[in-house]
């Protein structure tokens, strides 16, 4: 659904921003044919593994620990489901406006790394990447394209160790580098806050916005549906990402007059 006077108010907002915080979710992939694992339709919507487990307790962090081939299956069984993805125009919006705007970020819960392709550098994992492996048992690590060919689990090269991904699995503590990032972004302040494609159910995912509520900064979410942010933003987009970004830049960027 198209309201062009929210649109017109959410363009004019990131015009004028300098400082933007762009936090996004699976909705923002979606458009790249990934699937959104833990939504209706998703891959393990309301159902168990193989094992009898929920995907939760399969993708867990005690479950690495006990029996890392199970969380591989899955974790292999999700990275399939996601090779070739390519950034969408949603990911190359954000790139391009950190590129006008140097002090604009990207907090993402993805794991698909899809805004580090698209070219975002201010950027924030904070739930990391598939695409990089790091050894359980000693420091080392690598950054792979894709789990093709690769034996699961993978053995550390240099001391046989078990490789898992550099992700917060279910259970873990979020990175500690990360939400010292984020908590530097807030404090040094910003001019407008902007959710896309999450359903905002973790505290430190809606923190920012209501951070933002409660400092006077504006705050845009593009969500198709309604979130656990939707009732405090000062405006709601409810499209698609990839179809509200492209309408954001081409009311950001006027073209210029015709010259007689």
């Amino acid at each position: 659904m198209r309201d062009e006077a929210q649109l017109r108010a959410a363009a004019a907002l990131l015009a004028d921003a300098r400082r933007i915080l762009f936090i996004t979710g699976a909705g923002i992939s979606a458009d790249s044919g990934l699937p959104t694992y833990r939504g209706i339709g998703g891959l393990y919507h309301e159902r168990l593994t193989d094992e009898g487990l929920t995907i939760e307790q399969a993708l867990s962090g005690q479950m690495m620990q006990a029996h890392p081939e199970v969380t591989w299956k899955y974790l292999a069984e999700i990275e399939g489901n996601c090779r070739g993805a390519r950034p969408n125009i949603a990911h190359d919006i954000i790139a391009a406006l950190e590129r006008e705007k140097p002090g604009t970020w990207v907090l993402t819960q993805n794991v698909d790394s899809l805004h580090h392709l698209a070219g975002s550098r201010n950027l924030i994992e904070i739930h990391g990447s598939l695409h990089r492996l790091r050894c359980t048992e000693c420091p080392h690590s690598r950054s792979i394209p894709d789990f093709a060919g690769m034996q699961i689990p993978p053995l550390c090269p240099a001391c046989g160790g078990v490789m898992r991904p550099n992700v917060v699995l279910f259970g873990e503590e979020l990175p500690a580098r990360g939400i010292e990032r984020l908590e530097g972004i807030l404090a040094n302040g910003l001019d407008v806050v902007v959710s896309i494609g999450t359903t905002s159910v973790f505290p430190y995912i809606a923190g920012p916005v209501v951070w933002a509520r409660r400092t006077g900064v504006p705050t845009i979410e593009i969500n198709p549906g309604v979130t656990d942010v939707s009732h405090i933003v000062t405006h709601h987009l409810r499209m698609r990402a990839a179809d509200a970004l492209p309408e954001l830049w081409r009311r950001m960027h006027p073209p210029e007059p015709a010259e007689d």
